[in-house]
């Protein structure tokens, strides 16, 4: 069965002498906002890393396939959903698309959580994913760096040169021909807040339920640690992720089902409830430790229940914060 309550989350995200998103429309350098330089993380990069995880961890159990998978055509996926459903040559096209919605949600974690456009090559339509993910956004403003570095061999020749042809080539070259040089774009430091709503509404049109939120949870805590890279080597989720629950007020069993499933407060308020800032004497902050953080339980409105997720496999604790988690005070 589709959750029954409305979600939002929230989660700190520590960059350290790495890339956390490059621009490819600016030489990959780290994305920034212009005006205040503070860094961005698209929610596609985001997305990403999900979808990684899934298929790491989840590879060959069914309903657990992605469909945006890295150097495929999407339309394939799209016309396996169409003929599993046993309309790839239904003549009722707004029936054949319905059922290819359908099995496409029941194939793929990614479709029935984040939703997809399937209106291309064989129509399946659209679908509105329960799960939406913000731009992450660091708290300071970030340095872009772009390095020079040394490479101590070269690449040159054609593609299609033997063995023989390479070997003369780098016989006949001084030594400081066969270096080159190349660049890395990286932060000093960035500490990304990134934010995200689960809809119970949209769940029921995609089947999303508590084995897909427990398993998004899971990713979201997890994702960073199988994702090093040259230019990501030091990118971790250095929060507790902080899960607002809705669950309703009244004394009405059907009314009470209602409410958690609209929600009891606005999602801005509830992330008002999370406060971060910069510790007073730091001037550069360097490390997630370079800041303060407190949890307002005291203001949490009728309705929601507020949970921590330490790590990608450990209970959620709710309504008061985990132990021997320095970094947030109960404020």
């Amino acid at each position: 069965m589709a959750i029954k309550n409305r979600y939002e989350f929230i989660y700190y995200v520590a960059c350290t002498n790495a890339n956390p998103n490059g621009d490819p429309d600016m030489g990959n350098t780290p994305r920034v906002d212009p005006q205040t330089m503070q860094g961005y993380i698209s929610d596609v990069s985001t997305k990403r890393l999900i979808r990684n995880y899934v298929t790491m961890s989840r590879a060959g159990e069914p309903g657990m396939e992605i469909i945006v998978q890295k150097s495929t055509n999407m339309n394939r996926h799209i016309a396996r959903a169409k003929r599993e459903a046993g309309v790839e040559d239904c003549a009722k096209a707004k029936e054949a698309i319905y059922a290819g919605r359908q099995k496409a949600c029941e194939l793929f974690y990614d479709v029935r959580t984040f939703g997809a456009v399937m209106s291309t090559g064989p129509n399946a339509g659209q679908v509105r994913g329960p799960v939406q993910i913000t731009f992450g956004k660091s708290l300071d403003p970030v340095l872009p760096l772009d390095i020079s570095i040394t490479r101590m061999a070269v690449t040159d020749g054609e593609k299609d040169l033997k063995l023989e042809d390479y070997q003369q080539m780098e016989n006949e070259k001084p030594e400081d021909k066969l270096r080159t040089m190349g660049r890395k774009q990286l932060i000093p430091f960035g500490l990304y807040e990134i934010r995200g709503f689960i809809s119970a509404n949209l769940a029921a049109e995609t089947g999303f339920d508590e084995e897909d939120l427990n398993l998004l949870f899971e990713a979201l805590m997890n994702m960073y640690e199988h994702n090093r890279s040259a230019s990501k080597g030091e990118m971790e989720v250095v929060s507790p992720l902080i899960i607002f629950k809705h669950v309703g007020t009244d004394s009405n069993l059907e009314q009470r089902v209602r409410q958690a499933k609209l929600g009891c407060a606005p999602a801005h308020k509830l992330f008002d409830l999370v406060e971060v800032k910069k510790k007073e004497h730091v001037v550069y902050p360097r490390s997630y430790h370079d800041y303060t953080a407190a949890v307002h339980l005291n203001r949490v409105p009728k309705g929601v229940e507020v949970g921590f997720k330490e790590d990608a496999f450990s209970d959620i604790v709710w309504n008061h914060l985990p132990e021997n988690e320095e970094w947030f005070t109960n404020e």
